[in-house]
């Protein structure tokens, strides 16, 4: 079964940085798309990230272009996402998926990677 397990998330003050990993295991991770969806309290999920399956192309939000980093490593089944210059707004559950394109992301996603954007 699809494995999908984020870490790297933490408080952060506004203007930090940080990187978040996804290990993923159970599906051929080299042949799908990965994004990163964030979804804030009382809020619905919001598409952060996308990367195609070889990681040569990616998209991102408005909200996190030029801060946003995503990134894929096929040979260790693991996502990333350099997050720089956070923003109080940035406040979220980070979870990663599995999606058929950019943003067609499917469930199960991972547990999730709290990060907290604070002074």
């Amino acid at each position: 079964q699809v494995q999908l397990v984020e870490s790297g998330g933490g408080l952060v003050q506004p203007g930090g940085s940080l990187t978040l990993s996804c290990a993923a295991s159970g599906f051929t991770f080299s042949t799908y798309y990965m994004t990163w969806v964030r979804q804030a309290p009382g809020k619905g999920p919001e598409w952060v990230s996308g990367i195609d399956p070889s990681g040569s192309i990616t998209r991102y939000t408005d909200s996190v272009k030029g801060r946003f980093t995503i990134s894929r490593d096929n040979a260790k089944n693991t996502v990333y996402l350099k997050i720089n210059s956070l923003k109080p707004e940035d406040t979220a559950l980070y979870y990663c998926a599995r999606a058929i394109g950019y943003s067609s992301y499917v469930r199960p996603w991972g547990q999730g990677t709290q990060v907290t954007v604070s002074s």
